[in-house]
């Protein structure tokens, strides 16, 4: 009598994670839901008369979002509230920009440049900080640099599967951290900001608030990274002869590429230069009247230094015939955009509603005095909120789409206990990064899958969780005792 094999233990926590998870809905109807229970809630808190003091004295009391005056609000705000939603427009101009250079070819070719010639643990080091820095472009990483690194690993003489898993450690555990502003800093600031509105009107989240850290991050990331693929996951992984000749096609260099970095080299000194001069000096052109120096210019200036740089990089390396084409990139750009701005409409009504009924204050107010005892405990709180994230993010893929559902709630809450807003966004960040790469449930995982079962048939989601459990879990600690250590020193996390 033959015997049926065990499944293995965590292929099964993986079954059962999935389908939990898939019984979750969209990230758009489960904002819809959430705007229908905020508005029963907000009936009900304002039957029950439910009010609380902030620390200023201010005093809190729950709106009726059913009444006749909250019926005639939410209709009326409705086309404001999307209009005016933080993230909503500085991320259309970022991608505007970066669309540019994304279609013209520019970050592929550094991407490559980037890792083509590293050999041995420097390979390993290169190919996860630059899935760390593709995050500027969104998801580009995940389509272009993991079935990539698994060609340059082969290719090299490594195990290519420890090749996709350094590329998938970089583009998704550590999403949150690059040495330069992106999307990701845009949106989650917005999130930040409109959070703040029920308690702090007037509170402003820079689009750098969190810059030093994550700098810092992106090189203790790739080098943790690195660490891990070489002591752990190549030497657990076997070496394959089969090739992805796609994915080898993808890895040649194209003619022109090299004369076309020139022009952008040069485009790059010149910006940077022309920066410094206009935002150093106190009556520089950047600075207001009072000489200081507004970083919500950023956004714009982001857009615009990488569009320039992708139109020249197009027009050299023949990928464009004229500046007409650069709009192709903005086009193509909006396109990908297409579900983030469904999602972004129905949550900016669930925050202003959130904010108007004043039950995010009145939440933040009552979770402070239970949670007072921790009070000028922030490092402790933050620590407890990274973990909480982390889970979270098991369930719920989107990472704007959960710091929308989080944000209103924890940012006051926290604030009222001496945490500040960016603080709690950086909290929020890591433990979010951390998980993605060993959930089912994160939309790219199942490509990914596709891309490592090139390489070995049998691969399936328990063999890439296996992969990425050692980064997963590296990460968050190691990110975690970072955050720790720097307010423990009273480091800034980014510019005042």
């Amino acid at each position: 009598m033959t015997s049926t094999p065990r499944t293995p233990r965590l292929t099964r926590l993986l079954g059962v994670l999935e389908r939990v998870g898939n019984r979750l809905p969209s990230p758009a109807l489960l904002f819809i839901w959430l705007a229908a229970l905020i508005a029963l809630a907000s009936w009900l808190a304002s039957a029950a008369a439910w009010q609380a003091s902030l620390p200023g004295g201010e005093l809190m009391i729950a709106r009726n979002l059913l009444s006749a005056e909250g019926l005639r609000w939410a209709l009326t705000a409705m086309v404001d509230n999307f209009v005016g939603f933080a993230p909503v427009g500085a991320v259309l101009v970022t991608m505007l920009g970066l669309g540019v250079a994304e279609h013209s070819g520019l970050l592929r070719c550094l991407l490559l440049r980037l890792v083509r010639r590293a050999r041995g643990p420097l390979l390993s080091f290169m190919v996860v900080l630059a899935g760390i820095l593709s995050n500027l472009a969104f998801d580009v990483g995940y389509v272009l640099l993991i079935p990539l690194a698994g060609v340059l690993f082969q290719m090299a003489g490594r195990p290519p599967l420890a090749g996709i898993a350094a590329a998938f450690a970089g583009v998704s555990a550590g999403y949150s951290a690059n040495l330069l502003l992106g999307p990701v800093d845009v949106i989650l600031a917005g999130i930040t900001q409109e959070s703040m509105a029920a308690i702090a009107p007037d509170y402003r989240v820079s689009v750098a608030s969190n810059y030093y850290f994550t700098a810092v991050s992106t090189l203790l990331l790739a080098l943790l990274g690195a660490w891990v693929t070489e002591r752990w996951v190549a030497p657990f992984l076997a070496s394959s002869e089969r090739l992805d000749n796609a994915a080898l096609e993808a890895a040649q260099e194209r003619p022109g590429d090299t004369r076309a970095l020139w022009p952008v080299a040069l485009w790059t000194l010149m910006f940077s230069t022309l920066v410094l001069w206009a935002s150093v000096a106190d009556d520089a052109p950047l600075r207001d009247a009072n000489g200081v120096l507004e970083l919500t210019m950023l956004v714009p200036l982001i857009a615009f230094y990488a569009a320039v740089g992708g139109l020249l990089f197009g027009l050299v390396s023949g990928r464009y015939q004229a500046v007409g084409d650069m709009v192709a990139g903005m086009e193509q750009a909006m396109v990908t955009l297409a579900g983030y701005l469904v999602i972004m409409f129905f949550a900016a009504q669930c925050v202003a509603w959130f904010n108007w009924t004043g039950l995010g204050g009145l939440i933040a107010a009552s979770g402070a005095g239970l949670l007072s005892a921790f009070e000028g405990q922030g490092v402790l709180l933050l620590l407890g909120f990274i973990v909480v994230s982390a889970l979270i993010n098991l369930f719920i893929g989107s990472a704007s789409a959960k710091w929308a559902l989080l944000a209103p709630v924890f940012v006051p809450m926290l604030y009222l206990l001496g945490v500040a807003p960016e603080q709690a966004q950086m909290a929020y960040r890591i433990g979010d990064s951390s998980t993605n790469i060993i959930t089912p449930l994160m939309p790219y995982f199942a490509l990914v899958v596709a891309f490592a079962a090139r390489y070995r048939k049998n691969c399936g989601m328990g063999t890439l969780a296996a992969m990425m459990l050692p980064y997963s879990v590296s990460f968050l600690l190691v990110w975690s005792l970072l955050l720790a250590l720097w307010l423990f020193v009273g480091l800034p996390l980014g510019p005042a």
